[in-house]
């Protein structure tokens, strides 16, 4: 690290509102460095923790965005060769790293990484991760994909040998098309799952499984995987030189969740470790997925020397993940919940974990094809499946249909005439504006509106929680 940035103080960022883009930027600017950054747009939440760090953003992208006296710059994957600040970064000769390598160089060097991959709960888990290490005094370094309710951000310096990184399968930036992860060194890992995702980029599952090979295979001899007993995972870590161990509700599983109850508002389980009761553990997550992610947190950090009362004191403590089953308002006995699941599989364990825990509930499931892989019609029948589990489903149009060839997209309209056919109540309303007033007049006490996008969804939560509270105020 002293040899390559010890002469590098002024860094910009090139798209800098991403999430790992943001989360960098904050690590950066916490680190002294001088840091700026520019946007197509900036929106909260990233736009708050950037205004929180007093870091300079610029809106829209310019090659006088990059002072003359920047010593580097970092691209976000979403930026294209022909954007106007990469061609005056390649002109004046200025260095550039992709995200992936900039966390390397600044930040890995020292310290000993804690990778979370894995298809779906990589952003809970490394959460939960990060807040149990905190909690046991271990002080980790952190960078995440999402807004950390207990730290109130998606990143933290740490001064401890640990650091902790959600580490994303998806492409690293126009100049690397290899996976983020194989950036990140890990000393120890968790798994939690493999399923086709991110269709733009991987043409089918055996593309994604060579990806978390090459991932499995840069674990060194000493370090442990903790792996999710399932299939296709063991399939993919067979031929691991590292330790390995594994996790999940199979009978075979080396940690296991047992007596699965809900008390008080928190989910209780026995902790069985090799089929030996060790613990029981409460947490204030719900569902099956949430139950398996906590496993792979207790796995790894009693594998790292930590005592398993202060490991299960933070699990009882953690508060979860910004737009992870997050409840934005409640008015007059309607609950309005935020989730950020866009993949079939996701979808489905989102409503499991919320009939267990609002079972009387009517439950609205209102979602925006946002993503690569849900806008695509790779899982047209997969949906249909998966939102048979709601009460009302609607539909929104997909983003940026334009973007994709007719050919491969999505067809929501589709989604609910299915729906309808299997004798499902559902609509198809294009746009969060449309839905506002739709919901705003069906909805009675006692329901529960689940509104699922990748994205900001025209701020539909904001909008519908407001016109809510205007209607039962009048």
């Amino acid at each position: 690290m002293e040899n390559q940035t010890q002469a590098i103080r002024k860094i910009h960022l090139i798209a800098i509102s991403g999430v790992g883009m943001a989360a960098i930027a904050g690590l950066l600017k916490e680190a002294g460095f001088d840091v700026s950054g520019s946007d197509a747009g900036i929106f909260p939440p990233m736009s708050t923790l950037l205004e929180m760090a007093a870091i300079p953003c610029k809106i829209g992208f310019d090659p006088s965005h990059i002072d003359p006296d920047t010593d580097c710059v970092i691209v976000g994957n979403a930026v294209s060769r022909d954007n106007p600040e990469v061609v005056e970064t390649l002109r004046r000769g200025i260095p550039y790293y992709s995200m992936p390598q900039a966390l390397s160089l600044f930040f890995l060097n020292e310290r000993k990484p804690l990778v979370v991959s894995g298809t779906h709960g990589k952003t809970t888990t490394s959460s939960l991760l990060s807040f149990v290490l905190t909690a046991g005094g271990l002080d980790p370094g952190v960078m995440v994909g999402g807004i950390m309710k207990n730290f109130n951000t998606n990143h933290l310096l740490g001064k401890g040998s640990h650091f902790v990184i959600e580490g994303d399968e998806y492409n690293t930036a126009f100049f690397d098309k290899g996976p983020k992860f194989l950036h990140y060194r890990p000393e120890h890992a968790i798994l939690t799952s493999i399923e086709l995702d991110h269709t733009d980029i991987y043409p089918d599952l055996d593309a994604i499984k060579s990806a978390f090979q090459q991932f499995v295979r840069l674990l060194p001899k000493e370090g442990l995987l903790v792996a999710s007993y399932e299939p296709t995972v063991l399939e993919v870590i067979k031929e691991a030189v590292c330790q390995t161990t594994t996790y999940g509700l199979h009978p075979e599983a080396h940690w296991q969740a047992d007596a699965i109850c809900s008390v008080d508002g928190y989910t209780c389980f026995d902790l069985l470790h090799h089929h030996k009761k060790i613990a029981t553990v409460k947490s204030p997550m719900i569902g099956r997925h949430n139950i398996k992610n906590t496993l792979a947190v207790i796995a790894l950090t009693h594998h790292l020397g930590l005592p398993m009362d202060a490991i299960l004191n933070g699990i009882r403590l953690f508060k979860g993940v910004a737009r992870r089953q997050d409840i934005v308002g409640e008015v007059n006995d309607i609950i309005v919940m935020d989730d950020f699941a866009h993949h079939p599989t996701a979808i489905t364990e989102t409503f499991l974990a919320l009939r267990l825990r609002y079972p009387t509930k009517r439950l609205w499931a209102v979602f925006e094809p946002k993503s690569a892989s849900s806008r695509r019609n790779v899982f047209q029948k997969e949906f249909v499946t998966a939102f048979m589990s709601a009460d009302v489903t609607i539909m929104a149009n997909l983003w940026a249909p334009e973007k994709l060839p007719e050919e491969i997209r999505l067809h929501p309209e589709q989604i609910i005439q299915d729906l309808k056919g299997c004798g499902k109540e559902g609509y198809f309303i294009p746009t969060a504006d449309e839905m506002v007033p739709f919901l705003t007049e069906r909805l009675i006490p006692g329901d529960l509106v689940c509104i699922m996008s990748s994205g900001g969804f025209g701020g539909i939560y904001t909008k519908l929680v407001a016109q809510l509270k205007e209607k039962y105020s009048a």
